[in-house]
């Protein structure tokens, strides 16, 4: 039960950095494939806010469920 609970709270954190910081994402694995770009697209910025949400409801999800459950 641990575990899945630290792998919650783990994986919600991840949602939340990736909500706060898109850009910082952007940097670490996009930037490097294209010459020209010297920032993320709208689309880009919004879809992994997007992502990041789903993050934070699926790390909030583990995190609680098995408390629920017990």
């Amino acid at each position: 039960m641990f575990w899945s609970v630290f792998g919650g709270i783990l994986i919600a954190a991840f949602g939340v950095f990736i909500f706060v910081k898109p850009d910082v994402l952007w940097k670490l694995t996009e930037q490097w494939k294209s010459y020209r770009a010297d920032e993320p697209s709208d689309f880009y910025i919004i879809s992994t806010k997007f992502g990041g949400v789903m993050f934070g409801i699926v790390g909030l999800a583990m995190a609680v469920l098995p408390l629920v459950l017990e």
